[in-house]
């Protein structure tokens, strides 16, 4: 379990010995450095490759710029020292990079958006596979090269299955199903080669099933919920479940369980927030997008549409803002009490926005609603410390 810890007051008070506590700190130094280090990496290679593939804009150019620098990484991980090999997995990756993508666009443009998304779906699942089974023989210094292979083929197999489905208007159940499928495959590629930033990628597709997404335009960027009361109990359901399974699995396991819990529990709070300022009619996008689909004229719809509005559950604004107040509360104590900094820290910078939002938005002429809960919060931060007297 990774924990937060005063190193010179352990010293201090005798728990660790200086040696150890420098032992400790060289540690923790060397695993944020290496996590930069890939983070530095994993960029260049793909702003190197996309950079490349349109700059040379001809399949022959790009083809021949590949190979070269496939060649030339593959030579200098055959031959250099250990002190070269990450110029040699750079090089690498950006001629594989530039074969892929330059194929990608080439395959786009001679065959069409159907025929293209089929084949790189076969493809894809070629590459994976074999990158797979190559990452998963632990040949030494290759690596770094079959994981960033196999999450090429995953992006392209999920590339096509996304590009079969938007050719043949899939959506509804079978477009969820899409998406859960995209979410599991995209975890299990992170869960294999141990990134949990690619385990954290999975939450995108998984949000999407209920249409959560977001949208950019100039100087604006959106995060939309269409359903936020059935996104809160998708996410928190995934939050209680994660923190289950945190509990019983290895520690490899359980950190890419830990951080789906809280990219999960970011989700859900910005669930709570449009709820929080709109209320919500649950199940409202799914009747609209069904009324859209049977071909039903704007007019006919609108008074469907109101007529579900009067008869179907609504969640009033209100009852979003002090329901996500109490959620908050509860995670903060929760997650403080069990050393679970990442998600401690999103119930705090989350608890920021609410109090935020809600003094402009909701209760800003209202200083009673702030004086009760000002008064209540001093029993809360009494009760917190005399219970986690308790555990010490």
């Amino acid at each position: 379990m990774a924990v937060v810890a005063d190193l010179d007051a352990l010293v201090a008070e005798g728990v660790l010995t200086p040696a150890q506590a420098a032992v400790l700190r060289a540690r923790s130094r060397r695993a944020m450095i290496a996590l930069v280090v890939n983070a530095l990496l994993a960029g260049g290679v793909l702003a190197a490759a996309g950079g490349f593939v349109v700059l040379l804009a001809h399949p022959l150019a790009v083809a021949m710029g590949g190979a070269a620098f496939l060649a030339g990484g593959i030579a200098v991980l055959a031959k250099a020292g250990a002190l070269w090999r990450m110029f040699g997995h750079a090089a690498a990756l950006i001629g594989a990079g530039m074969l892929i993508g330059g194929g990608v666009v080439e395959a786009v443009d001679k065959l069409g958006e159907g025929a293209a998304s089929l084949l790189f779906l076969m493809v894809g699942t070629v590459l994976a596979l074999i990158a797979g089974a190559a990452f998963r023989r632990r040949a030494a210094g290759l690596r770094f090269v079959t994981g960033f292979l196999l999450l090429a083929g995953v992006a392209l197999h999920l590339g096509g299955a996304y590009g079969l489905a938007f050719a043949h208007g899939v959506g509804g159940l079978p477009r969820m199903a899409l998406h859960l499928y995209a979410f599991a495959l995209v975890a299990g590629a992170g869960w294999l080669l141990d990134v949990r930033l690619v385990t954290a990628l999975a939450i995108v597709p998984f949000a999407q099933m209920l249409d959560t997404s977001t949208a950019y335009f100039h100087a604006a960027y959106v995060f939309y919920a269409p359903e936020p009361t059935l996104s809160i109990l998708q996410m928190g359901t995934t939050v209680a479940v994660c923190l289950w399974l945190m509990r019983r699995l290895a520690p490899r396991e359980a950190r890419h369980a830990g951080i789906v819990a809280i990219l999960a529990f970011v989700v859900a709070n910005l669930c709570f927030l449009v709820g929080s300022l709109w209320g919500d009619t649950v199940g409202d996008s799914f009747v609209q997008a069904a009324l859209e689909a049977g071909g039903t004229d704007p007019d006919a719809l609108w008074l469907q549409l109101e007529t579900y509005r009067d008869r179907a559950l609504h969640i009033p604004a209100g009852i979003f803002a002090l329901i996500w107040a109490a959620a908050l509360a509860a995670v903060a104590i929760r997650a403080a009490q069990t050393h679970q900094r990442g998600l401690f820290n999103a119930a705090m910078t989350f608890a920021a926005i609410h109090a935020y939002t809600q003094l402009f938005e909701t209760f800003g002429d209202h200083p009673q609603v702030w004086a009760l809960g000002g008064l209540a919060a001093i029993p809360l931060a009494w009760g917190m410390r005399q219970l986690n007297r308790r555990f010490d």
